[in-house]
């Protein structure tokens, strides 16, 4: 058992908290709409998921550098690297919306601090590691994961400051700055990913569920915008940029819906028209959040909007969403039930004689 839990630890993948964000978003779309016992159910789920994620990671760090500094300068996977920011902040706002601050500011402040380092760290890697600049073949829709990141800051941000006290419109001032670097990164992500899938070869193992992380990006800073939107900053230039506010949150909720049918399209030529096998990864979880972010941001955008119909397809998103993350877990523990299953048969082997 411990060369098993070893081996998963020196193979942790980089986006595994993708599971928190995934857990947490269901559970808070859960919260929103009253359904309080399957939220608390979820968020219990998280508070043992996280830790030990964050411990596996440590292991990883401590036991395993090598494969964690490989994976940190592949411009494949760096950018995976901010679930870890966007997971805590998503379990921050767990905390938050039962009134748990104190979890919650710690959890946004570790997440404000691995955001900074990641985010210069990560244009570094494309900048300077990448000396090869294979072209635009190592870009996926795993890369807008930083967007994620970044607007995440902003949903949990905007629900601390008015709890801030004198630095309350310090902390509107960042998560209003936050939600404008988020969305430029989105233009600039989105510009390279569509070039990517029009003018490059795609093949069906590159429709990866990462794909769908472009459809969450978008969501989720639908989701903040309408957050800033509902917030009443006490500063005369930031409530003049509400008619940004508004206009830009209408397109992006726009967009993120618009890109759902596509995805599901891609999904379709994926696995019915070239048969490539469904089976378990942990980049799945990264199909489910988005899910979930979209039902949350419908919700929000919504109040924001005062434009109740749209509670009705968030009513309906969220099932979808627990739906997905249901068949995401049993795969999960399926994989991992038969992984053991394998060890075990392995190990009782008796050795082949001469």
């Amino acid at each position: 058992m411990r060369a098993w839990l070893n081996e998963r630890v020196r193979t942790l993948y980089p986006g595994a908290f993708a599971f928190v964000m995934a857990t947490g978003i269901v559970s808070n779309a859960f919260f929103a709409l009253d359904r309080r016992v399957l939220s608390d159910v979820l968020l219990g789920v998280n508070v043992v998921a996280y830790p030990l994620l964050v411990a596996a990671t440590i292991g990883r760090a401590v036991g395993h550098r090598r494969e964690l500094g490989r994976d940190l300068i592949d411009p494949r996977l760096v950018f995976s690297f901010f679930t870890i920011v966007a997971g805590s902040d998503v379990l921050g706002l767990q905390f938050m919306l039962r009134g748990d601050r104190g979890p919650a500011l710690t959890l946004w402040l570790v997440a404000l601090t691995l955001w900074v380092l990641l985010s210069y760290f990560s244009f570094a890697v494309l900048t300077f590691v990448n000396s090869e600049k294979s072209g635009a073949d190592v870009v996926h829709g795993g890369w807008l994961i930083a967007i994620v990141g970044t607007e995440s800051l902003v949903l949990l941000g905007a629900r601390l400051a008015p709890t801030l006290g004198a630095s309350e419109q310090l902390a509107f001032v960042g998560v209003y700055t936050l939600w404008g670097i988020g969305i430029v990164l989105y233009g600039i992500f989105i510009t390279l990913f569509s070039y990517r899938i029009f003018f490059l070869r795609l093949e069906a193992a590159d429709m990866a569920p990462l794909f769908w992380v472009v459809m969450g990006a978008a969501a989720i800073s639908t989701n903040a915008g309408s957050m800033l939107i509902l917030s009443h900053p006490d500063l005369p230039f930031l409530q003049a940029m509400r008619p940004f506010l508004e206009g830009t949150t209408l397109i992006l909720w726009a967009w993120s819906t618009w890109l759902i049918p596509l995805l599901v399209i891609f999904g379709v030529w994926r696995h019915v028209v070239c048969r490539f096998p469904l089976t378990y990864h942990p980049a799945y979880w990264s199909l489910v959040f988005p899910l979930g972010m979209y039902t949350v941001a419908t919700y929000r955008f919504s109040l924001a909007a005062d434009y109740a119909p749209l509670r009705d397809v968030a009513r309906a998103g969220v099932w979808v969403a627990f739906a997905t993350w249901a068949l995401t877990a049993v795969g999960m523990l399926v994989g991992v039930a038969r992984d053991l299953s394998a060890r075990r048969v392995a190990s009782g082997a008796a050795p082949a004689r001469s």
